[in-house]
């Protein structure tokens, strides 16, 4: 029922994404940043950040219009996204992307603005239909990543947001702050990897629970579809951390 319930909000959110793809704009921030203005996608990922550090890569699992999107695409090509030296690739996006907005907001002029709606039509974000070409080309820019690698590999390579929320649950582990992460009992496990086939970003489940590293993956988008999984409830969801 839960993962029913998990892609129902994926699905949902991707529906309304014309109304809200420049509240996660990367270059909405930059034009913004020109003006000194604090528009709506900066308070979004400053918020994923924040969101982040109590509750992980929820925002992934259950709200994510791009994680719906991917969702779909499952059901053209169901294997799992190669990971490891590929996951780096985002790292790199973002980094050059933030040094652009701070590079941005140092040159720019006039005083400091919010403007949470700013480049909206009260408060929608595609509101003519020129800014169709800019949607579909950001929708290409993500389905075509899962068709040709597999199930989620925009959020693996290419996730502009997902860097905010890795960082913010670093930050939530090392300071030891009250988290939701799976936690595992690896003595009731059983080895039958039905873990791997349910995680929707091809992790290796069975094998982060035997070496007790489950709750340190940054790759994990605290879905629970693992924990709905197993036979033995081996895995659960905490939200604290063991002594």
């Amino acid at each position: 029922m839960r993962q029913k319930v998990r892609k129902t909000m994926l699905i949902i959110s991707f529906i309304i994404f014309p109304v809200t793809i420049w509240y996660f704009s990367p270059y909405l921030i930059i034009q913004a940043a020109s003006e000194h203005i604090i528009n709506g996608s900066f308070i979004v990922f400053i918020a994923m950040l924040v969101f982040s550090v109590f509750f992980g890569r929820v925002w992934c699992g259950y709200l994510c219009p791009a994680g719906g999107i991917q969702e779909c695409m499952a059901l053209c090509n169901d294997k799992s996204a190669k990971q490891q030296k590929r996951d780096r690739i985002k790292l790199v996006i973002w980094a050059v992307w933030i040094t652009g907005v701070t590079v941005t907001f140092i040159l720019g002029k006039n005083d400091v603005r919010v403007n949470p709606f700013y480049m909206t039509d009260h408060g929608i974000s595609v509101s003519e239909i020129s800014n169709y070409m800019i949607y579909y080309g950001v929708v290409f820019l993500l389905v075509i990543p899962c068709l040709i690698h597999g199930k989620r590999a925009s959020c693996h390579y290419i996730c502009w947001m997902a860097p905010f929320m890795m960082i913010g649950s670093g930050i939530g582990r090392k300071f030891k702050i009250p988290q939701l992460h799976i936690r595992a009992n690896k003595d009731l496990c059983i080895g039958c990897k039905r873990c791997n086939k349910a995680c929707p970003m091809g992790l290796d489940v069975k094998q982060m629970v035997e070496e007790e590293k489950n709750h340190k993956c940054s790759e994990c988008i605290q879905c629970g579809a693992c924990v709905d999984e197993c036979p033995k409830k081996v895995l659960e969801y905490a939200f604290r951390w063991e002594d």
